[in-house]
This record gives structure tokens, sequence and C-alpha cells, in this order.
């Protein structure tokens, strides 16, 4: 395995509130222009869930929401507006935990998280009784925005769609990919490489697309920085010509999950 060259994560600043039809691919290529640079191939472009399901209107008024007896159920059971309990049952194929403190949800992506990634912080209107919802094909939105990118730049940078979760036994939220483009999601080493001592590594599976998400997001910040998106470079290894599978390669199989 070659070494590392280095890799470097440039927040793309000066970018705009996000609404519903903003196109973002040509957000992206005008703040990377800002910064002076240009888009690369091997290049990584993260962006927050956030402006993605808000360019995609993904933005929901609990006052819309019709709520059925099964969400006022799980609202009483969990203390929440029952508005929020409707759309989190919306947004999932089940509901593993349902506690006051975290409704812990299989999106319809099949990716498992608190709330079903609903959320709302840093949207409009989410203090007067909006919530955002997740995309509804994360990796979907990233291979239309590689599509978009390549139209603007006769580039094909990676996209790496990214939201911030927490983790089984673990205090604290780290970024993730929850839908990628372009990047290989896994980097399998087992029966490949060599540890220092020379015994073949056996269980080695790297999260590539998580760990790059991860120092995007905290390189971006998660208040009120303003930086939803972020330019990662030195990792043009793990990119690929082809889309790829998408963030649901790293999905564990319900076979393998020992918790449930």
């Amino acid at each position: 395995m070659e070494a590392h060259v280095g890799l470097s994560v440039a927040p793309l600043r000066g970018m705009p509130l996000f609404q519903q039809d903003t196109a973002i691919a040509e957000e992206i290529v005008a703040a990377v222009a800002r910064d002076g640079h240009a888009l690369r191939g091997d290049d990584i472009v993260v962006l927050t869930q956030k402006i993605v399901s808000k360019s995609e209107g993904r933005t929901v008024h609990l006052a819309s929401v019709e709520v059925s007896n099964d969400a006022l159920d799980l609202a009483k059971r969990t203390e929440r507006d029952p508005a929020v309990a409707q759309l989190i049952l919306d947004e999932s194929s089940a509901i593993l935990r349902a506690t006051p403190a975290a409704i812990i949800a299989c999106h319809k992506s099949g990716h498992v998280l608190a709330n079903a990634g609903i959320d709302a912080s840093n949207i409009e209107g989410g203090e007067d009784g909006s919530v955002l919802l997740w995309p509804v094909d994360p990796d979907a939105s990233a291979r239309a925005i590689r599509d978009g990118l390549f139209r603007l730049t006769g580039q094909r940078p990676a996209v790496v769609i990214a939201d911030s979760m927490g983790r089984a036994w673990r205090i604290g939220t780290v970024g993730a990919a929850i839908g990628v483009a372009g990047l290989a999601v896994l980097d399998d080493r087992r029966g490949k490489d060599q540890d220092l001592f020379g015994r073949t590594l056996q269980a080695t599976v790297i999260g590539v697309a998580d760990s790059v998400a991860g120092i995007a997001v905290l390189a971006m910040g998660e208040g009120a920085e303003g930086t939803p998106a972020a330019l990662v470079r030195g990792a043009g290894r793990w990119v690929t010509k082809d889309d790829g599978p998408g963030a649901v390669d790293g999905l564990r199989p319900a076979h393998q999950d020992m918790f449930r």
C-alpha cells in the first residue's frame, strides 16, 4: 500500500442559504472558483444533507401533517410532537427503539439513525414548526449532483452527502456518508495487505466514505458557521470513474446485525 501524500479539507465559503430548486452543482463550482481553484477529477465534494434536502423541497410544515393513531401512541411513549412522530413513521421502514431520549429508526434508504434523520436545526422556519426530511434517495441525489458538476466543468469529482449521526455505545455525533457517487465506500484490505510485522490483515475494512464525511463535517462546522460544503483533496486513489453502488454499500446486512 503506497504512502499517503497528505489530505486537505477546504470549506467552501460564501454559499447562499439554499432553497427549493437551488442549483447545487452551480453553487459548488462558483464557490470553488471564489477560492481560486478549479474542480479536478480526483477531488471529493462533500455536502451537508440539509442543503440537498432543501433544494429537493423536503421541508415539511408540522401543521400540515395528518396524524395517525400509531403516531399518537408513539408520541405519547416518547414525549414528542405527534406530527414529528408521524413523519418518523412515514420516513422509516422499521422503528427499532422508542424512548424519550431517541427514536432509533431504520430509514427507508436503509440507514439506521435517530428520528429517521428529521431535524429542525439550521432551517428557516424551524422555530415556527417546520422540519427537514432526508432526501428520498441520497445516493441518487449524489449521482445527480455529480452529473451536474460534469456538465459544468467536464470533470467528475466524487460527491458525498453527509449528515451527523450518533454511534452505538459512544457519546457525540460524527459526520457519516448517507449518499455517495464516484467514491469507494469501503476499502477491503483483508487478505491483501500486511501489518508492520508481515502478518496478513484478516479483519481490516476501511470505511472510506464515512472517514471523508467525518473530516469534512468537522471542518465545515455544525452550527452558525454556514459552510455547507467542503472540498477534500489527497484521497483521489479512492475516486472512481463510475458512480458505484453508493453509500448503501457500507450498510451492514441484516443477518449480521448483533443487536436486534
